[in-house]
């Protein structure tokens, strides 16, 4: 970080946080038009995932580009597999690489002390660092328990179904 340059609202700081609100704007609009009669908790969920594909197609473009044609090919979209079954199993996945790819970028930093996170104001330290970044946190650790309550209650039915036709036999 370049200690010279003032801390506050720069032209960066004003450009980045613009693209951070056009990034959630075009989230909210991609989940209102493929959200459809989902319900509320499924949207929010979208939201999210939409929000998620944005940024690492803007900051990570390329690779993620070429990870997302060689899964969806025979898809009718990109988030059509996320509506089937597997859509509990991806989200786990999902959300524990998330977790653990920002464990893996912010540890190290730590513990020699974060020398490369300015932290001298209070916009650094606490929007960008705490807020954006607890974002990345709070939503992964909310979309596990969320997919342990239904892979939960799903796993009791099948247990209660196995049980009655064990004593039917």
């Amino acid at each position: 970080m370049d200690s010279a340059a003032p801390p506050g609202l720069s032209l960066v700081t004003v450009c980045s946080l613009l693209a951070c609100c056009l990034q959630v704007l075009a989230a909210v609009l991609l989940t209102h038009r493929y959200g459809g009669q989902s319900s509320a908790e499924d949207r929010w969920v979208l939201l999210w995932l939409f929000y998620d594909v944005i940024v690492h197609l803007t900051l990570e473009g390329p690779f993620v580009y070429m990870s997302l044609v060689g899964t969806v090919e025979t898809s009718e979209g990109p988030l059509a597999e996320l509506c089937e079954l597997n859509k509990h199993f991806l989200q786990v996945a999902l959300s524990v690489c998330e977790l653990y790819g920002g464990w893996m970028t912010f540890c190290p930093d730590w513990l020699m002390g974060s020398p490369h996170l300015d932290t001298s104001s209070r916009l650094y330290l606490w929007v960008y660092l705490v807020f954006f970044n607890g974002l990345w946190v709070l939503v992964p650790v909310l979309l596990l328990v969320q997919s342990w309550f239904c892979l939960r209650s799903l796993h009791a039915l099948r247990t209660d179904t196995d049980l009655k036709s064990r004593k039917n036999m």
